[in-house]
């Protein structure tokens, strides 16, 4: 019977150095790659929109259009409404569009995160907006901020474009 071919005993070791070096460069690897910075991607960007089909929305006559964009699987969404709605009167109307009845007006103004408040004037430019929670006190800040800008003269003249009254 022959016997088997030995393994010399030198060879054993510088392959088991190996495997150690091996594993331990894997492992340096593995830490440096965790530790490395990841870019900064800055803020999250979300799509506002820039104006509204007012005629796509409730009282398209009304001289402000206040709609929450919303969903119904969303708390926060609900309570925003709840706001939104006491802002309702002669000259704002105000609206919401929620994601499953609603889902045509989210797609085509490409609303990709809720609650989503905004603002439009009487042409259906978007003025302002609030996107997530928002208290009560910054809707009625945001609507009266912009009713008064819309009321007050240009800068330096009177709102008849006439030139203003000089006195001694």
């Amino acid at each position: 019977m022959g016997t088997a071919p030995r393994a010399d005993f030198g060879d054993m070791v510088r392959l088991l150095i190996v495997l150690v070096l091996a594993a331990a460069a894997g492992g340096v690897a593995v830490v440096l790659h965790r530790r490395r910075p990841r870019p900064d991607l800055g803020p999250p960007q979300w799509s506002i929109p820039a104006a509204l089909d007012r005629g796509e929305f409730d009282r398209p006559d009304a001289p402000w259009l206040v709609v929450e964009f919303s969903s119904a699987t969303c708390d926060t969404c609900a309570a925003v409404w709840d706001r939104v709605r006491l802002l309702e009167s002669g000259e704002v109307a105000v609206q919401e569009v929620e994601v499953r009845r609603d889902r045509g007006l989210h797609q085509r103004y490409e609303i990709d995160a809720v609650p989503l408040v905004v603002v439009a004037d009487r042409t259906g430019a978007v003025r302002a907006h609030h996107l997530g929670p928002t208290t009560a006190a910054d809707l009625w800040g945001t609507l009266a901020e912009l009713r008064r800008a819309d009321h007050e003269p240009p800068a330096g003249g009177a709102d008849d474009g006439t030139e203003p009254e000089h006195r001694s």
